[in-house]
């Protein structure tokens, strides 16, 4: 990192989605959105908001020649993001996800090549921490596309968010991660820890008078894949409140029934499993069939998505 670098910028690791802020220190204080660049469809490239945490390893035959190219690179041995999503729900054994669950997973060796889980024979495995860093180099070589040469993102003043509930193993392996993409001068910030720093920003007027000393604040960050959550308590200072972390919640939330609740992709599964009975019934009652390809992605779509944008099967037409 340059001793006075130009960018501070923020990057959501996320177990379902990873996004990118940033602050030019030479023009103003406000933050800004970094739209990420990815393969959105076979050979087609366009910016999202954010980078869906998905890696996808394709076979020799899986797709044709310069399908995931990508403006730095044009022939990469595999995918990340939207089109990664995409391709993994037509063929589950090479989609890798939820990666950063599996950082913190302490039944498992972390660094081993485990990941796809339930991959294909065929299917050379890599670690989580691998993951984890092939779309970390995905974000700082989009960077680099779009922001020049003259600021690399290695060079800028990283702060790279984890779970509160991490672990120092996990913390650790983030940072290796990190450091695999070439990004090895950062800072880690707790996620929740984030959440309330950007409230007291949005606040700044009025949170000293907002709080008294002895205020308990809960703060749940109920992302894609992961709920973590964080105690603070306010304390007194000489010239102003202060914050105080006092605990954090388990890594994963189990319900009674044994089940593991990790964020909204848990509940997703959930309410696919609720529905999918429902919906064949009304299939077979019309006298149609919810074919296994639609059934996976009803899977494998967020349900916002599917409520605002229904499959054009289940709106329209038969599916066989």
């Amino acid at each position: 990192m340059t001793a006075d670098p130009r960018y501070i910028v923020g990057i959501d690791l996320g177990t379902t989605n990873c996004a990118v802020a940033y602050i030019d220190t030479a023009r103003s204080s406000e933050v800004l959105h970094f739209p990420i660049p990815q393969v959105s469809r076979e050979a087609a490239v366009s910016a999202h908001p954010t980078l869906p945490s998905f890696l996808y390893l394709p076979g020799p035959h899986d797709l044709p020649e310069g399908s995931l190219s990508l403006p730095w690179e044009r022939e990469p041995a595999f995918a990340v993001g939207q089109f990664a999503r995409v391709q993994g729900a037509r063929i589950p054994g090479r989609l890798v996800s939820s990666a950063k669950s599996w950082l913190c997973h302490a039944e498992v060796d972390r660094q081993a090549a485990i990941l796809p889980w339930d991959g294909l024979s065929e299917v050379q495995k890599i670690s989580p921490v691998e993951a984890a860093s092939r779309y970390l180099l995905h974000l700082r070589q989009a960077w680099l596309h779009e922001m020049g040469k003259a600021h690399p993102l290695e060079e800028q003043h990283i702060i790279l968010t984890v779970p509160a509930s991490f672990d120092e193993v996990a913390r650790e392996l983030t940072v290796e991660a990190a450091g695999r993409a070439g990004l090895s001068q950062l800072t880690l910030l707790e996620e929740p820890q984030a959440a309330l720093y950007a409230w007291l920003v949005a606040h700044s007027d009025s949170w000293q008078t907002q709080l008294k000393p002895g205020d308990v604040i809960l703060v749940c960050d109920v992302g894609g894949g992961t709920t973590d959550l964080s105690l603070m308590t306010v304390t007194p200072g000489r010239n102003q409140l202060g914050l105080e972390r006092v605990a954090v919640g388990d890594h994963l939330l189990e319900q009674p029934a044994g089940e593991i609740v990790a964020g909204v992709d848990s509940l997703q599964r959930q309410f696919f499993r609720s529905a999918d009975q429902r919906i064949q019934h009304a299939f077979v009652r019309s006298g149609r069939h919810l074919g296994k390809k639609v059934r996976g992605d009803l899977e494998n779509r967020p349900v916002i998505d599917l409520l605002e944008n229904p499959l054009p099967c289940v709106q329209q037409s038969p599916c066989h």
